[in-house]
């Protein structure tokens, strides 16, 4: 989070990943970065980013489908809310990583 003074202490490495038109409200899809798979959604016009792996078994979130802040993973059924992470719906109890986002124009950037 920016700090009083409008910088992001703590947190230095930003990447840009994508455009804000290549993500329209209620897509997601899923990249590299820095070896790291990220899932990127846009849930209601607002961007996250998580690991794009499923916790309950290792398969690419940003294949499933996305409701709203809820992502179900296409393999079993599991579901996350994208907002935090947590783990929602069995099979998966552990939640998946996520990561901050900002937007500056029209680029989305993600800390790693």
């Amino acid at each position: 989070m920016p700090d009083a003074a409008g910088t992001d202490s703590g947190v230095t490495n930003w990447v840009r990943v994508a455009a804000t038109n290549e993500l329209p409200p209620g897509t997601m899809f899923g990249l590299e970065v820095d070896g790291q798979p990220i899932c990127l959604a846009n849930a209601e016009g607002e961007v996250y980013a998580l690991a794009d792996e499923c916790t309950h078994e290792e398969f690419p979130l940003h294949d499933g489908e996305l409701d709203g802040t809820e992502l179900e993973c296409a393999l079993h059924g599991a579901c996350f809310d994208i907002t935090t992470g947590r783990a929602t719906r069995l099979p998966a109890v552990k939640p998946v990583r996520t990561f901050r986002v900002k937007i500056e124009g029209d680029d989305i950037f993600v800390a790693l």
